[in-house]
């Protein structure tokens, strides 16, 4: 299916053309029939002689209401540019016009109306030339002209045909697997409940499926489809879709947000875009300027950061990053209209390159250069600068930032992968680049720790995912491939480099010497930590070097004995319990010879080491 839109000047005839092709007249509001002026979007079909079905919106020509027009010339197929025959081109004719170059609307037909108020040919022939003459140039260069009258139907078969004609030639709209409905009309019925309308984009909504509107996560479920006021079960792109949603308030629903399916679409307050100048615009655009910025049924302010020259004047074209003032859907290749404030008018248009960019620097040569690969590159060009600008990300996020269907981004991650172009590290990708830098940063990390704490393992793994400001799921990601790959390695909660080993130097092996003698002076009865700590300065490092050594074992937190002296212990109580089946602390002590201080600990660590295990206040040999 395909949807029309009609553009031209106030009073040229607009909805009286449509009312007479149609039999439907698309003025629904009582004040729109009490002052014969279009104020809002009015909606009409027909059935042409091929038997194709069309939609047709019928915009407002006035100057007061060209944001409503511009809300309804979004989604079209091809326009009917309509010029009333006794008056000619007129200033509203030429914005219309402009508007719909700006936003590459692929067709149209240029419609003369009202010839029967004109009975000089001469005078008609002056005014298509006019019309031809203003359109040169611009999308409608090319496009067929018919002469029409509502009143006594002249042309009207011609018209039908030319648009049969027209269609023929003219692709249908695609379908990538992300439906968006840019809603123009939220209403209620009684006994229906919420109905949003829209023209339908990028893929198909089916009865019954979950949809999200956003900006504003408003959840329901889609109760019932209408096309023309048929009951339908399934849309497609280019259908203008009435939905009935349960589940959803009206009071939440306004023009301008999108009904898709649930966690297709993010909202943004940003947007990288290329900027074309008007030859006509009343002024330059200037870094700073906040304008007002149309893309399909959506409206809001926007302020223009200008990235690579200080203003554009008119008739020119650059980029920009706009800063919206509240949240709207768009994705890359969305086309928009940029209107000034005081006194209103529209200044220009351009092109969404990227609908989720970090904040970028001014004059910034590699950020030129990655818009313009945005802007032009080839599929795997734009799918690998999309990475390399949100890195790590999702494929989902790269098919949702991207005019390509999901299969169609598969299979260029799929190339790129191959090339070894990107890293694919389960759920989270990153470019070649991007994966060589992330690289880079843990394992300099992790260096700059073995160079401050030589005699540690490593540093803890969260340590190290708050250092580099990443979320757990693609740090974990990232450590698991870089161990794979014998980058890093990861024990007991700490990371360190692959083949950092810790050694004693020849001094701190003149210590450990000195330690161990020490211990061995009094084998079962070993000073304290403090007072070897005093005389011999080691610390806790040191000291858990010699633990994973074997050199030492630690019993308690004041406590150490050489790992011969508790070798002994060990096979002095298994001795004890050869002869007697069970022992206290008391008994072990005095077989001992020493204090309690001494015996409950080391007992505690036996406990540990599954040498015995406690039953009361006595112990047996472990199982």
């Amino acid at each position: 299916m395909y949807t029309i839109g009609t553009a031209g000047h106030v009073d040229h005839g607009k909805s009286t053309l449509i009312q007479a092709l149609t039999g439907i007249d698309p003025d629904r509001l009582r004040e729109e029939k009490e002052r014969g002026l279009t104020i809002d979007l009015g909606f009409a079909w027909l059935t042409l002689p091929s038997g194709k079905e069309i939609s047709i919106v019928d915009v407002p020509g006035h100057e007061r209401f060209i944001k409503n027009m511009l809300a309804g010339v979004g989604g079209i197929d091809a326009a009917l540019l309509v010029i009333a025959a006794d008056e000619g081109v007129m200033p509203q004719t030429r914005e219309h016009l402009d508007i719909l170059d700006l936003l590459r609307v692929p067709a149209g037909i240029l419609v003369l109306t009202r010839c029967d108020l004109v009975e000089d040919e001469e005078w008609l022939q002056l005014v298509e030339d006019d019309v031809r003459e203003t359109v040169a140039g611009t999308v409608l260069a090319q496009s067929p002209l018919v002469r029409v009258s509502a009143v006594t139907g002249e042309g009207l078969d011609a018209l039908r045909a030319a648009l049969d004609a027209l269609l023929a030639e003219t692709d249908a709209k695609r379908d990538v697997g992300r439906p968006r409905l840019p809603i123009d009309r939220a209403f209620t019925l009684t006994g229906f409940g919420t109905i949003v309308t829209g023209t339908l984009l990028d893929g198909q909504l089916h009865t019954g499926d979950e949809v999200e509107i956003v900006p504003g996560n408003v959840s329901g479920r889609m109760r019932g489809l209408q096309s023309h006021k048929h009951k339908i079960e399934t849309a497609l792109p280019g259908n203008r879709v009435a939905v009935n949603v349960g589940g959803v308030d009206v009071e939440d629903i306004y023009r301008g947000q999108v009904l898709t399916l649930p966690r297709m679409l993010t909202a943004t307050r940003f947007a990288d875009v290329r900027i074309r100048l008007l030859s006509s615009a009343p002024q330059p655009l200037e870094h700073g300027m906040v304008l007002t910025l149309h893309s399909g049924t959506m409206e809001t302010l926007a302020r223009v950061r200008l990235l690579d020259r200080e203003e554009i004047p008119p008739g020119e074209e650059g980029l920009a990053q706009l800063l919206l003032i509240k949240p709207v859907s768009l994705i890359k290749g969305d086309l928009f209209i940029i209107r000034q404030l005081s006194p209103a008018a529209t200044l220009g248009g351009g092109e969404v390159l990227d609908p989720y960019p970090p904040r970028h620097k001014r004059f910034a040569a590699d950020v030129v250069s990655a818009l313009e690969t945005l802007e032009r590159g080839s599929p795997a060009d734009m799918v690998l600068q999309a990475i390399r600008q949100r890195e790590p990300c999702t494929q989902a996020e790269i098919a949702g930032a991207l005019p390509f269907t999901a299969v169609e981004v598969e299979e260029v991650l799929a190339r790129l992968m191959g090339a070894e172009q990107v890293i694919d590290l389960g759920r989270s990708l990153y470019s070649a680049g991007g994966w060589a830098s992330i690289t880079e940063r843990v394992t300099t990390l992790l260096e700059q720790f073995h160079a401050r704490y030589p005699l540690r393992n490593g540093q803890g793994k969260e340590e190290v995912r708050r250092s580099l400001g990443l979320e757990s799921r693609v740090f974990n990601e990232i450590v698991q491939r870089l161990c794979a790959d014998e980058v890093i390695a990861e024990r007991e909660g700490a990371l360190r480099a692959f083949d950092f080993r810790i050694a004693l130097s020849p001094t701190q092996e003149e210590t450990a010497a000195t330690l161990l003698a020490v211990l061995e002076r009094e084998p079962l009865a070993p000073p304290s930590l403090s007072d070897i700590r005093e005389r011999l300065a080691v610390d806790d490092d040191f000291l858990n070097v010699l633990v994973e050594q074997g050199r030492i074992v630690r019993v308690d937190t004041d406590l150490i004995y050489s790992r011969q002296a508790y070798a002994q212990a060990v096979e002095r109580v298994r001795e004890l319990l050869t002869r007697v089946e069970r022992v206290t602390v008391a008994q072990v002590r005095d077989a001992f010879g020493t204090s309690r201080k001494y015996v409950l600990p080391l007992l505690e660590q036996m406990d540990r080491d599954s040498v015995t295990q406690r039953d009361g206040d006595e112990r047996t040999l472990a199982k």
